[in-house]
């Protein structure tokens, strides 16, 4: 006899991004001038995401602190949050260009991260 094997289906997380008082999708527009291979690896990261949620563990994720977490690419960055419902906000996207993120740029995520709650 064969075997059967058992399939778990998982809820797919919601990924939403955030949106500056102003409108600004932050994510969308980092997203946008993206080319090549980090426009691609910017949209597997966030498919991965959105398939293992609060599982998803390094290579692909980092813990910041204070409820920050980072998609990691090879170069592209993608800072989100976690939120009630199963849902995970985006927040903004870098090109790591250094072996560290840029103080200001974790000043700026931060702050809009403050302005989630």
């Amino acid at each position: 006899m064969g075997r059967v094997g058992l399939r778990v289906e998982r809820d797919l997380w919601i990924i939403e991004d955030y949106a500056t008082p102003s409108g600004e999708r932050p994510v969308r527009t980092f997203i946008a001038g993206l080319a090549g291979r980090d426009r691609v690896e910017a949209f597997a990261l966030i498919r991965l995401l959105e398939e293992r949620g609060n599982t998803l563990r390094p290579p692909h994720s980092k813990f910041l602190g204070d409820g920050l977490f980072e998609l990691r690419g090879h170069q592209v960055r993608i800072f989100y949050v976690f939120r009630p419902g199963q849902r995970i906000i985006l927040i903004d996207g870098v090109l790591k260009k250094q072996k560290k993120i840029a103080t200001a740029v974790l000043q700026r995520v931060r702050k809009r991260m403050r302005l989630l709650s």
